[in-house]
């Protein structure tokens, strides 16, 4: 707006002054009659005369004496005005006719409307698409053709998703050698769907082909086709695919196409809106009457259930590749891609920081890579060693660590023992993946975190395993209530997302009494209008059956968690004063200070907390309430036990 704004006042300036250039300046000499004028210099008033053509301008004094200009018009046949002038001793000058040349003097009385002309022009292209085009830009493809000269990506460069690969490697041996498919009778497919989770590395997938194949590649984003006049998102279509031919074999690549693609009539208020035009004409182009042999249309999205049927269906969209998050070796590959461009030291293994990163996805590894040289360039360091990386996935991983943050010594404590039960109780069960660390730093807005780190990828989860996870999320508020014998907010998240758990084993994977059956609906609909209309299919009777199982579960679960804490009380005591003298221990130091001992990472001889007082501590006179800011935000810290 201000950039508009100021590009008007310019304009206003200019056309003003062009308008002062050339309009006459004004004249301010009186003018007077010729025979007045006569008179006058008969009387001898005039002083100066300046004579151009039949045109006499000059000065005079009136009755009083006083100086005034004048201008007056002389017959052309009078011929004795000269001889006048000059026998009162006026001073007089004679100019030259001036001569305008024709062309200039249309040019002058022209100008200012060719120029009011010429802007109206430039606004309406710049509102019509950008110029592109012409007045009938609005519906001509924003599609880019990428060429040589487009910084190239290669498959070297991706990495982590083998089979993704192989089928994209397909399509652009089809483009180069068809008639290697065609000879037992296969066609060339229409449309490959790139469908994946955010940051596995469609887009980057998308821009590997383009730098691979040696056919054209056009780009363009779903959200492009669509704009505020009806019928453009329909035309650009019809355009792209023109263009397309024109350079056929050739791909296009649609980015995020559920911008444009989503279902049809799922929504209220009818169906016969601007974005259902352009799928409409998308539908016909990639399997219409019309042939488009040569042409493969690639498009990419993270919520491949929104999008419409007709779009999925072979003959438009024949393949689906599905880019997964990494397993264990394509992290490591992935690493090994990232880390070429750094300078690492020896002691940095890919395998290692690929076996500790579970979950990460291409972007996140890409991250973990980036934080990890941005702070061993903190430190002045020539090259990125192990602990940079350990620091840059702790911050990945948990958020950055807030030491600034003021906490009394009675909410540090209080921390200390709810992190300390979720460790131990997670110690204690066969079937918890191990500690990876804990800590009481606040972290994000988390006051303490206890990272759990599986020991292998998990693809499914037993039984046995969601159980354990429900009582360390118990042990949390256990840990505060048996030694401090006070319940904070700090256990909120906990509660809500052992809850959760326990409802999804009833109702969606059949791990309760009620046997393997589907209760309810699951209440993440993707419209609108689907969300309106959908009816629940279980009734009162089982709905308290329902709540009675997921209330055993979670009651059973605490009292497991409340036995290991009790029988280990000793261990819990040891743990939560290590972490409110050392704030942060690793695995090895978890095992090290359960046994007594203290953790290796400190080297100062100092003995631990003595494990001998099983008591609890005297309560304060109030008891420490952290506040919504506080504790409720801190539920976020078992982040990462969540698998």
């Amino acid at each position: 707006m201000g950039k508009n704004l100021l590009l008007w006042l310019v304009i206003g300036l200019t056309m003003m002054s062009l308008f002062n250039m050339f309009s006459p300046p004004a004249q301010k000499a009186d003018k007077m009659a010729y025979s007045t004028f006569v008179d006058k210099v008969d009387g001898g008033l005039v002083e100066t005369a300046t004579i151009k053509d039949n045109q006499v301008s000059g000065q005079y004094r009136d009755n009083a004496g006083e100086l005034k200009t004048f201008k007056v018009t002389v017959p052309s046949n009078d011929v004795t005005l000269s001889q006048r002038l000059l026998d009162q001793h006026v001073v007089v000058d004679v100019k030259a006719p001036d001569e305008v040349p024709f062309l200039l003097s249309i040019l002058i009385s022209w100008f200012p409307m060719l120029l009011l002309i010429a802007v109206w022009v430039f606004f309406m292209r710049q509102m019509q698409g950008g110029g592109k085009g012409g007045a009938m830009g609005f519906g001509k493809s924003k599609a880019k053709l990428l060429n040589e000269n487009t910084a190239r990506i290669t498959f070297e460069e991706v990495a982590g998703c083998d089979e993704a690969k192989q089928e994209v490697t397909e399509v652009i041996e089809f483009l180069r050698e068809p008639s290697k498919f065609t000879r037992l009778g296969g066609k060339i497919p229409k449309g490959v769907l790139l469908v994946g989770a955010p940051g596995t590395g469609k887009t980057l997938l998308a821009r590997a082909i383009a730098g691979e194949a040696d056919v054209p590649f056009f780009s363009i984003s779903g959200s492009d086709f669509v704009e505020m006049f009806v019928g453009v998102g329909a035309s650009r279509v019809r355009d792209m695919f023109e263009q397309a031919k024109k350079h056929a074999p050739c791909i296009i690549f649609v980015d995020e196409i559920d911008a444009m693609g989503r279902h049809r009539g799922a929504g209220i208020g009818g169906g016969n809106d601007e974005r259902e035009q352009t799928l409409n004409q998308l539908l016909v182009e990639m399997d219409g009457f019309e042939s488009n042999e040569g042409v493969i249309l690639v498009a990419a999205t993270n919520r491949p259930d929104v999008l419409d049927p007709a779009l999925l269906r072979p003959g438009r969209f024949d393949r689906q590749v599905v880019v997964p998050q990494p397993d264990l070796l394509g992290r490591e590959q992935i690493l090994k891609v990232h880390m070429r461009k750094v300078p690492l030291a020896a002691d940095v293994n890919g395998k290692e920081l690929a076996r500790g990163t579970p979950g990460f996805s291409g972007a996140d590894l890409a991250n973990l890579v980036n934080e990890a040289a941005l702070n061993a360039a903190r430190y002045d360091r020539d090259k990125v060693m192990r602990a940079d990386f350990e620091t840059a996935k702790d911050k990945v991983m948990m958020g950055t660590e807030r030491r600034s943050m003021i906490i009394s010594e009675d909410q540090k404590k209080t921390t200390a023992y709810h992190e300390a039960g979720h460790t131990l109780v997670a110690k204690h069960l066969k079937n918890a993946d191990p500690v990876h660390k804990v800590s009481i730093i606040p972290r994000g807005q988390a006051l303490g975190i206890t990272m759990q780190m599986p020991e292998e990828d998990r693809f499914n989860h037993d039984k046995e395993y969601l159980l354990d996870q429900i009582s360390i999320m118990m042990g949390g508020r256990l840990g505060e209530e048996l030694v401090l014998g006070q319940m904070t907010t700090g256990a909120s998240n906990d509660f809500e997302r052992a809850t959760q758990l326990a409802r999804n084993m009833v109702t969606q994977w059949g791990m309760s009494e009620l046997g393997p059956m589907v209760y309810g609906e699951r209440e993440h609909e993707p419209f609108l209008g689907r969300e309106i209309t959908r009816q629940t299919n279980i009734s009162e009777e089982t709905a308290r059956k329902i709540d009675a199982v997921v209330r055993k579960l979670i009651e059973d679960n605490y009292d497991r968690a409340k036995a290991i804490l009790e029988k280990h009380m000793d261990q819990l005591h040891l743990l939560a004063k290590a972490l409110i003298k050392y704030e942060t221990l690793d695995t090895t130091d978890i095992d090290r200070v359960m046994k007594g001992k203290k953790p290796i990472l400190i080297k100062e001889e100092e003995p631990l907390p003595s494990s001998k007082q099983n008591t609890p501590p005297e309560q304060p006179d109030s008891k420490v309430d952290m506040g919504d800011d506080g504790e409720k935000k801190a539920s976020g810290d078992e982040a990462g036990q969540a698998s």
